[in-house]
């Protein structure tokens, strides 16, 4: 199942404001980049009702497999776990995370991928 809409950045403004001002954590396979929430970067996209909670994004890489099929597989692997989870993030907080998936060979491998992801999530506080 995929993320809902009002969870979901989009937008090339919002990619740049997130490579500009965000904190990056490294892990073995992907690294999060979290920004605080700039609901006027938006606007644009008519998002003013839920402009300040928490987003996400999931971007893999060409680099990582080359067939979509895999790729869309793991996406769905790290969506599926967030929305199991949600109720343990707190979603008042005003923060936009970016997912980069990094070359590797996990992609048989779900609970290292799994394991990274919950482990990044308590690194960048957004799991207490």
């Amino acid at each position: 199942m995929a993320i809902p809409k009002d969870m979901r950045l989009k937008g090339h403004r919002t990619f740049n404001y997130i490579h500009k001002n965000s904190m990056t954590y490294h892990g073995k396979l992907m690294t999060f980049k979290v920004a605080r929430s700039n609901p006027e970067i938006l606007l644009t996209h008519k998002l003013t009702n839920t402009s300040n909670n928490f987003r996400v994004a999931i971007a893999i890489s060409k680099k990582v497999s080359k067939k979509a099929v895999e790729r869309n597989k793991l996406r769905r692997i790290l969506q599926e776990w967030l929305l199991t989870n949600i109720q343990k993030i707190n979603n008042h907080k005003p923060y936009w995370l970016l997912v980069n998936l990094k070359f590797g060979d996990f992609r048989n491998d779900k609970s290292k991928l799994l394991e990274e992801f919950q482990n990044l999530m308590f690194k960048s506080r957004l799991i207490k």
